[in-house]
C-alpha cells in the first residue's frame, strides 16, 4: 500500500503510488505506525531536492519529520510551500528577490517572514485552504487554479493554456475562455513572486501535451 505522503495543489496529503519530483516537509505529521495525524506542525513549509549531499533517510521514521512528495515545484508552491534555503539556495534567493519586488516597502524578506505571510494565506478558518477568484488573463504562468468554485480538478496555467493536474503528471490541455474567471489555489504572495519573475519548475509531462 502506498504511504500517505503525497501533496496535491489543494494542500491535501494523499496516498498514491507516484513519487513526484520534489521532496518537502511541514514538520512531524505521522505517528509511530506511519499514519498521518495532522496536516502540519510548523510554519516552515519547504520544497527540497530529492537528492542532496548523498543523505539517506528512512521514510516516515518515528520521531522524524514527515517526508512529503510533490509532482513538481508548481504543485508545491500552490500547496503553500516555498524553496528550501539549504538544498535549493539559489532558488530560494530568486524567490526572495521576486517576493521583495512584489511586496515593496516591507524591507528585505527573511525566510521566517515569508513563512509567516504564507501561513496566513494557506491555512484559513477551520484549517481550510483559502482561495480567491481572479481573471485568468491577470494571472502569470506557473500558478494552479480550478475553473469552478468547489471543483476538485486543478489546472496549471502554462503558456497561456490550462493543463489538467494528476498525481502522475499533467494529462490534457484546455484552451482558456474569453474573460474567464478562475479560483486560484496558489497563495497570493507566491502569485506575486511568480508575476515578478520567479519561474517554478514544472513536470516533464507537459511537453507531450502540445501535440494534442
Amino acid at each position: 500500500m502506498p504511504r500517505q505522503n503525497r501533496v496535491t495543489p489543494f494542500g491535501e496529503i494523499i496516498a498514491t503510488p507516484e513519487r513526484g519530483t520534489y521532496l518537502g516537509n511541514r514538520g512531524l505529521l505521522h505517528d509511530a505506525a506511519g499514519r498521518v495525524r495532522r496536516p502540519w506542525q510548523v510554519k516552515r513549509w519547504i520544497l527540497c531536492r530529492l537528492e542532496f549531499r548523498e543523505r539517506r533517510r528512512v521514510i516516515m521514521a518515528p520521531g522524524r519529520y514527515t517526508e512529503l512528495f510533490f509532482l513538481d515545484e508548481a504543485t508545491g508552491l500552490a500547496a503553500g510551500h516555498r524553496p528550501c534555503f539549504e538544498c535549493r539556495r539559489n532558488w530560494f534567493a530568486a524567490f526572495r528577490e521576486a517576493w521583495a519586488t512584489a511586496n515593496p516597502g516591507a524591507g528585505p524578506p527573511t525566510a521566517a517572514s515569508i513563512d509567516e505571510r504564507l501561513h496566513a494565506e494557506r491555512v484559513g478558518p477551520g484549517r481550510l485552504k483559502p482561495t480567491y477568484r481572479a481573471a485568468l488573463d491577470d494571472l502569470p504562468d506557473g500558478v494552479l487554479v480550478t475553473r469552478d468554485e468547489g471543483s476538485d480538478i486543478a489546472y496549471l496555467l502554462w503558456e497561456r493554456h490550462l493543463l489538467a493536474w494528476s498525481p502522475g503528471g499533467y494529462t490534457r490541455r484546455r484552451s482558456r475562455r474569453d474573460g474567464e474567471e478562475v479560483t486560484v489555489l496558489t497563495p497570493r504572495s507566491t502569485v506575486g513572486a511568480i508575476r515578478a519573475g520567479y519561474v517554478p519548475e514544472i513536470h516533464p509531462s507537459t511537453q507531450g501535451l502540445w501535440a494534442t
